[in-house]
């Protein structure tokens, strides 16, 4: 199990590489070059985010993607719903047939309060966050050289 896919991490790459750029229109090509993701993922992960309005699009000469809504307002946990469906840890083996321990199964209520507690801490991260988080570790990298 992969707690954060392919497509969600992706989203999350182009996202930060957007709004690190302030509110400057970035092109699909320069971030297939920048952050060396296949162009059909990116495309297709550019085109959901436009949909769900998180990204505006420009078409044409000088067109490309921007962002719609401020990085604090965009959560991890809603780009994992996004590109990955409800989060849950919790898939009993019989998934939808009636288990007839369910009620009573210890199991299944340990891993619903671990699965709580991860969503919890996955709706406290913001974009913006690991805007800060990428920023910081540069000046660390900086002040070390020096």
């Amino acid at each position: 199990m992969k707690l954060i896919t392919r497509d969600t991490d992706y989203a999350i790459r182009a996202l930060c590489y957007i709004m690190k750029g302030g509110h400057k229109v970035v092109s699909s090509a320069e971030m297939v070059s920048k952050l060396h993701i296949p162009r059909p993922f990116l495309r297709k992960i550019l085109q959901v985010l436009n949909k769900k309005g998180i990204l505006g699009s420009t078409k044409g000469l000088g067109g490309g993607f921007e962002a719609s809504v401020p990085p604090d307002r965009i959560f991890l946990v809603d780009l994992m719903e996004i590109f990955q469906g409800p989060f849950s840890l919790n898939e009993c083996l019989l998934r939808n047939l009636a288990c007839p321990h369910k009620k009573n199964c210890s199991l299944k209520k340990k891993i619903d309060a671990i699965e709580q507690y991860v969503i919890s801490q996955l709706r406290s991260i913001r974009i913006a966050d690991l805007l800060k988080k990428r920023g910081s570790r540069r000046g660390k990298k900086k002040n070390n050289q020096n």
